[in-house]
């Protein structure tokens, strides 16, 4: 059984301080695998979520014949903190609940996953740590944080540190929500959710999650939309309007928009973060992403010791890496693949 009605786990972790000094009691990590893990414990692979993603929409890029295959891997797929699943605005209980959830970073979601992968499964060697988005955010933390552990990283369409441009976007989005006098500064009742917020927050979204190209060419009847307007409405609010819940997306965008290794304790620049990097490393942006460009991402790999470029070519724009176009989900398998099959970076 695959997708959202397949059952997960949860591994609860007593008493985890934050890093803002706020301390879950417990927190919850919420977690899908595929494969079996083997005696060694060296087929392992994390494969954190995205912003508003759940575990089920990671599965386009696992299955038979595909490079993230179950019958050789184990992957484990982490829900980020604030997804809904894990430990969140929505499912905290008081005094940590609604807007009271305590901000979340990268490296929070990082060390509970790194707790989850060691205390439930005894794994202490990662041949690779992947993701798109924030998910590619929390691979290179992973690389960072813990070097002699994670052996090779692929971060597709996504960034080490998130751009001041990127971070404009993320705070046009969270005013478009607040502004919704029933978002109630956060302290809405569940069954009263700020709707026109979330409309709001959607056609914001819409207007960066694919490229100029992509809509000036009507690639979205490809997805089989008749119109613009429904492409909108089905697509972007059927993301955001159907069963996320507002104080979790500002979770989420909160540790997007701190989001940066060079923050890690120990270094002083995202550049020095990028140098301590011994994985070998294949990043991969989308040719037109308007979030996390390819030459932010060249500058990224600059910055690595074993690090290579390869941009995922065509109109798609960020959700290049969102596995709705088949051609750009085999461009990524492939890459995944390649890297799998070169000697690690430690």
């Amino acid at each position: 059984m695959t997708g959202r009605e397949a059952p997960y786990d949860v591994h609860e972790i007593p008493d985890f301080t934050l890093e803002c000094g706020a301390t879950l009691r417990p927190a919850k990590v919420a977690y899908q695998t595929y494969g079996t893990l083997n005696a060694a414990k060296d087929n392992a692979i994390v494969y954190p979520t995205w912003y508003s993603g759940r575990h089920w929409d990671n599965e386009w890029l696992i299955g038979e014949g595909m490079a993230l295959d179950p019958d050789r891997w184990f992957i484990i797929v982490p829900n980020m903190l604030g997804n809904g699943l894990s430990s969140s605005a929505s499912n905290t209980p008081a005094p940590w609940d609604r807007s009271r959830f305590p901000p979340i970073t990268v490296r929070d979601n990082v060390t509970s996953q790194h707790r989850l992968v060691t205390e439930v499964f005894g794994i202490e060697t990662l041949p690779l740590v992947l993701g798109w988005s924030m998910g590619a955010g929390q691979s290179y933390q992973w690389a960072v944080s813990y070097p002699d552990m994670v052996q090779r990283i692929l971060p597709f369409c996504g960034s080490p540190r998130t751009a001041p441009h990127n971070q404009v976007f993320l705070d046009s989005l969270a005013h478009a929500l607040r502004a919704d006098a029933a978002f109630a500064e956060g302290l809405y009742a569940p069954d009263a959710l700020p709707a026109r917020g979330l409309r709001a927050f959607a056609r914001v979204y819409a207007g960066w999650g694919f490229s100029q190209a992509f809509y000036y060419d009507e690639v979205w009847r490809e997805l089989g939309h008749t119109s613009l307007e429904d492409f909108i409405v089905d697509f972007w609010e059927g993301i955001f309007v159907v069963d996320k819940d507002p104080n979790d997306l500002l979770t989420m965008l909160d540790t997007w928009w701190h989001g940066d290794v060079g923050t890690t304790p120990g270094f002083s620049s995202t550049e020095e973060a990028l140098a301590s990097i011994r994985a070998r490393a294949l990043v991969m942006p989308a040719e037109k992403d308007l979030y996390f460009p390819p030459e932010d991402e060249k500058w990224a790999v600059s910055q690595m010791p074993n690090a290579e470029l390869r941009v995922i070519p065509g109109v798609w724009g960020h959700f290049a890496g969102g596995g709705v176009n088949p051609v750009d989900t085999a461009f990524i398998d492939q890459g995944v693949s390649e890297l799998l099959g070169r000697p690690s970076g430690i």
